[in-house]
Order: C-alpha cells, then structure tokens, then sequence
C-alpha cells in the first residue's frame, strides 16, 4: 500500500509546507494517540524530544495538543539526540515516543519520527494504520473532557541521556590526555555531547555548540566538515567528532585531518568486538551503499557482511531479525543494539575512542583498516511535485547501459532519496575510469529528465 505521509524516515518535509505543518502535526497526535491508547484506564504517556530547528517550536505545540487530546499524557524533553529520545521512550515506559527533526537537512526542512514503547522506529504497517486514522475527521479521536491529557517539561532528560552513554564506555578506561573536538552541528546534542567527552576525561574543543534556530547543519556537522577539520589542525586535537542535526550519526575526522567515513569505523567495532567476544553472529549488517573494501576486509576476519537497502531503519530490522549487534551505513549510521535500538553518533564514537585509548595509537593508524574500491557518488536534485526522473525511457536505457559496461567489473545502484527530493547514483569497481564514466552517463540522463520536468 502506497503511503501518503510516511517516508523511510518519518514524516518530512519543508516546515510550514503540506505536510509539515501543524494540522500535519495535530492529526498525528490525535491518531498516533488513538493507536497507542489501549482500553485500559491507566493514563497513556507519549515523550516528545527535538532539535534546535526554529519550526520546532511551531510543531511541538501542535502535536501536543493532539496527543492531549486523544488523552495521552505528555513528556517534553526540549532539544534532545534521536536515539535519546528511542532510549528515554523504553525508560520512562512511554507508550510512544516521538523526534522532531529533519536530521541532517538544513532548518527549513523538519520532520516527524515516531518510536514504539519497546524504542524501535514504527513498522510499515503501523505507520499505515496511524495514515489511516489522521485522514479521517478530527473530532473522531477526542477524547472525553475528564480524560484529557496533561503535558510536562521534564529538565534532566540530557543529564539522563549523558549518564546513560557514558555507562557504554569500557570500565576501567579513561578519555584523559585526548584533545578531542566536538562539533554538534548547532543541533540536538549541542549541550550532551560535549558534557559526556569532558565527563569521560578529554579536553574537549566545541563547534557548532551555539543553535539559533536557523544555523543547525549550516556548514558544521557530519555533511560538511570542513570546520571540523580546520579546528582539528588549529587545535591540534587527537581527534574530531561530527553529529549531524540529531546527533544520530557520526562523522570522524583524524589527527592529520583526514576523513574516516562510517564503512571504516564498522570495520573498527567489528575487530574490536571480535577481539572481545562481543560480536554476534559472525558478522555486521551494512547497506547495498557500503564499500567492496569492508566486504573484503570482513572476509579477511572470516565475517559475514549482510546487506540490505539504503536506510537505518532496514539496517535495524536485519539485525533483530538475524541476531546481529553491529550494523549500520556508509554515512555514519552506527547501530550497536547492545545499547541502542537506532543510530547513536555519540555512542558510536565512544566505541571509536576506546579502541584508540587502548592501542595507545593516533586515530590515523588505528581507523583505518582498509583501502577503499574506487567508489563514485553523483546526487541529482529535482524540484519536489515534479514528475519523476527515474520514470523516464532516456534514465532507464542510460542505466542499462551502465549496468553492462560494470557486469563483472563493478556494480550500480541508482535510487531516489527517501528524505530529500535527490536521485542518487552510486557505482564502484577497481577500474576507477569505468565507474566514473558510467555515473557520468546516468547523472547526465537524470539531469535532463530532470530538467524536462
């Protein structure tokens, strides 16, 4: 069934724009709260966490009257990491729990995300049936006037979060003596971030620490780290640590200033939890974006690398339906289900930084464990509403192509973003010319379709 609302990560969209706006947002409360309201009398608690967006503000409001008014009761965190939220929803005994956020997108954009009482992303049909309810009329999902919801700012939620990662680090181990720089993106983790590295023991440089509302992924975070690595070199740190806008992936930057892409730091848990016996089920899941060089590398360990589509949430799914606790994407989506049931970049690069602490080694040497397969990605922007550029005969005869001149030397992926209005084309191979040449030939058919759109 083809959903209206519900994309591979939420409700998204640009703030104040169909269909994120507040009767968007007052029609999820209301029908989110009516599928998560059981018959019995107990007051139902739904917790709602968001970044610093200035649409936050206008969103909040709106869902919490929806969720007042279906009679759930509300618990708002103020700007809080996504996987915080996942984590606060299953500690509070929450019966939902929801982010406002548009990750890594700039402030304009913003987004809706909803968690289940046991912290993990809502499947496929429970979002339809939430779809179904909120096109129905709105006077449909009241509840009575003695059972109406109340809502409560609740303030040592980050203190809660702070605690809860830094319980992840190994026993027994230190960050003190790093230089460790941490830029949060003007985002969610602004204020946890940087109190969970000093309260570990680093000295610890801030970026993008200072949200207004508008400056959240504005050239900082894990999709632009050219300050990171400025501040790196400036300071001389040991390391820099990106977080996108929720703070639920991660980008890390080493001591040379050099970038280590999440395909790497997979590899780096991977060895690491072998090592220690804390790996399950021989291997990691990572998607179809993932590089030929962790493939190979994993071999070398005798690991299996599961793949799935492009997403976090398809990643989680593999892992709990097979029994993995080590998964995660290219673009720094990091699960580790022993601790978290979505994307933690903080968390992740804890796990980074304790391998580092142990091996007594620079960041250069110990995350880096691979060499890459020449890999090429081309994004391809396409005004939203317009016909689709994957639809037409040109990009299809263009793709076909491609595919041929890569059979036996390469392979193509060409999708739509779930997020964001993009066509991505992604080719590798050994034979860095040939994968180059053949995006070239998709981004240009794509561009004109576009562009005929």
């Amino acid at each position: 069934m083809t959903r209206a609302y519900f994309g591979t990560d939420g409700i998204r969209g640009t703030a104040n724009r169909y269909p994120m706006t507040p009767e968007v947002a007052l029609r999820v409360g209301l029908a989110a709260g009516k599928r998560f309201m059981s018959a019995d009398d107990r007051r139902h608690l739904v917790v709602i966490g968001k970044d610093t967006r200035l649409s936050g503000y206008m969103l909040e409001p709106a869902l919490t009257a929806g969720f007042t008014a279906a009679g759930m009761d509300v618990v708002l965190f103020g700007p809080l990491p996504t996987p915080a939220v996942a984590m606060l929803t299953r500690s509070l005994r929450a019966d939902l729990g929801v982010m406002l956020s548009a990750s890594h997108n700039k402030f304009a954009d913003n987004g809706i995300k909803l968690f289940g009482p046991d912290g993990y992303k809502l499947s496929d049909d429970a979002e339809i049936e939430i779809e179904q309810l909120m096109d129905k009329k709105l006077d449909e999902h009241l509840s009575d006037p003695a059972k109406l919801g109340r809502a409560k700012r609740i303030d040592d939620a980050q203190a809660r979060y702070v605690e809860i990662v830094k319980a992840t680090f190994p026993k027994g181990l230190s960050l003190k003596g790093l230089r460790v720089v941490i830029d949060a993106a003007n985002g969610a983790a602004y204020k946890v971030a940087p109190v969970a590295l000093y309260e570990l023991g680093a000295e610890v440089i801030k970026i993008g620490v200072d949200p207004d509302g508008f400056n959240i992924n504005e050239e900082v975070g894990s999709t632009d780290t050219r300050a990171l690595k400025d501040a790196v070199l400036k300071y001389r740190a040991d390391i820099g640590i990106a977080l996108d806008g929720d703070a639920d992936r991660v980008a890390i930057v080493d001591e040379k200033g050099q970038s280590i892409d999440g395909d790497q730091l997979m590899a780096l848990i991977a060895q690491s939890w072998k090592q220690a016996g804390t790996l399950t089920k021989g291997g990691i899941v990572a998607t179809v974006m993932s590089n030929l060089g962790l493939e190979r590398f994993l071999d070398g360990l005798k690991l299996k690398l599961e793949r799935t589509k492009v997403g976090d949430r398809y990643v989680v799914e593999a892992m709990r339906a097979k029994g993995y606790n080590v998964g995660g994407e290219q673009s720094g989506h990091i699960i580790l289900s022993d601790f978290s049931t979505t994307g933690d970049g903080l968390l992740a690069a804890l796990q980074v930084l304790a391998v580092i602490v142990q091996s007594g080694k620079p960041a250069s040497e110990v995350c880096r464990l691979f060499e890459p397969a020449p890999q090429v990605l081309e994004n391809v922007r396409y005004e939203r509403g317009a016909k689709d550029p994957m639809d037409a005969a040109s990009v299809k005869d263009a793709i076909k192509a491609a595919e041929a001149a890569l059979v036996g030397k390469g392979r193509l992926l060409v999708r739509k973003s779930g997020t964001e209005p993009l066509v991505r084309i992604m080719a590798e191979g050994d034979d860095e010319a040939l994968v180059r040449a053949a995006v070239a030939e998709v981004k240009s058919a794509v561009m004109a379709a576009a562009k005929a759109a």
